[in-house]
């Protein structure tokens, strides 16, 4: 929490506005992982959360929770995101992180398709601890849009403390080997700037890279 006390002041700032988030949409360039997933079988949404979720984790901004009106650090989070059911329907699938790149993957596609096969709504935090709760990373992804920018739902804005991101459909394949989409990032301003979005993106594509060229 060292790093959270350097900004707790602009942390009591924000936290006094009715509604303190920021939300940021950019366009987010990524080395084209697409072929090096069709050569291994890796299904390419599982390897970008894969990816997105563990630069999440590595910036200490997004671990802040507000617990018991107090300020902490998680070190952990669950992995999850939203699908369609099989009615249409939105459902959650939800699953243990793990370092392990196949395995996580492999814990994924089983999660999705849990939740795919649910015609009652799966995964939500009811089932969760408070702190449980707060152990969370809100994921959303539509394949089927150009995403230009995006507003969550939010039950009451003041204490909200989960970052949400969202993406949209990937670019055509570019001549630079670059891959493009928009990224929506939602979170605290007591916890999150627009630099740390910043670094966000920069982590993602650096993951990435050091993916492809291992």
């Amino acid at each position: 929490m060292q790093n959270f006390e350097k900004r707790r002041d602009r942390y009591n700032a924000f936290a006094s506005f009715e509604n303190p988030l920021v939300n940021l949409s950019f366009e987010l360039e990524v080395p084209d992982f697409r072929p090096y997933c069709k050569q291994r079988g890796l299904p390419s949404f599982h390897f970008f959360l894969y990816h997105v979720l563990h630069a999440v984790k590595g910036i200490d901004n997004y671990l802040y929770r507000i617990y018991k009106g107090e300020v902490i650090k998680i070190e952990d989070f669950w992995a999850s995101y939203t699908v369609l059911n099989r009615d249409d329907n939105l459902n959650f699938a939800r699953f243990v992180m793990t370092d392990d790149l196949n395995e996580f993957v492999a814990r994924s596609v089983a999660s999705a398709k849990e939740a795919e096969a649910s015609t009652k709504l799966i995964n939500t935090a009811e089932s969760l601890s408070e702190y449980d709760q707060r152990r969370n990373i809100f994921i959303t992804c539509m394949p089927w849009l150009k995403l230009s920018a995006i507003e969550h739902p939010i039950y009451e804005h003041k204490s909200y403390d989960i970052p949400s991101l969202a993406w949209g459909r990937y670019s055509a394949p570019r001549a630079d080997g670059k891959l493009s989409m928009t990224m929506a990032v939602q979170a605290h301003h007591g916890f999150i700037d627009g630099y740390h979005v910043h670094l966000l993106a920069e982590a993602i594509g650096q993951r990435i890279a050091q993916t492809l060229a291992s």
